[in-house]
């Protein structure tokens, strides 16, 4: 059976982006929170939509920044296991003794 895509950025499939899909669903959430909150307490439309943009980028980079880092990590964590289930780490770690 043939692989549906999903759509494309960049030339890029995002559904194959990790970390790509939780961010903008939180950053677009928080954005428009945080600018409707803004214009219910204050009425000022134009400043409830800079706040609601800025809410909306600063969650963008802090979210994109911080699932980056944690799926990195993971990736290195999960390539050591892999490496070790293969028998490659024992290998190595015998060859460094021997040479000694």
């Amino acid at each position: 059976m043939e692989e549906k895509e999903g759509p494309k950025f960049l030339g890029r499939d995002v559904s194959k982006i990790p970390c790509f899909r939780n961010t903008f669903l939180y950053s677009i959430s928080s954005g428009l929170g945080v600018g409707l909150i803004y214009f219910m307490f204050t009425s000022k439309v134009q400043q409830s939509y800079r706040f609601g943009f800025a809410a909306y980028f600063i969650t963008t980079l802090g979210y994109w920044s911080h699932c980056r880092y944690k799926f990195a990590q993971h990736s290195s964590q999960i390539e050591e296991i892999n490496k070790v289930l293969r028998g490659e780490k024992i290998r190595e770690e015998t060859i460094e003794v021997d040479d000694a």
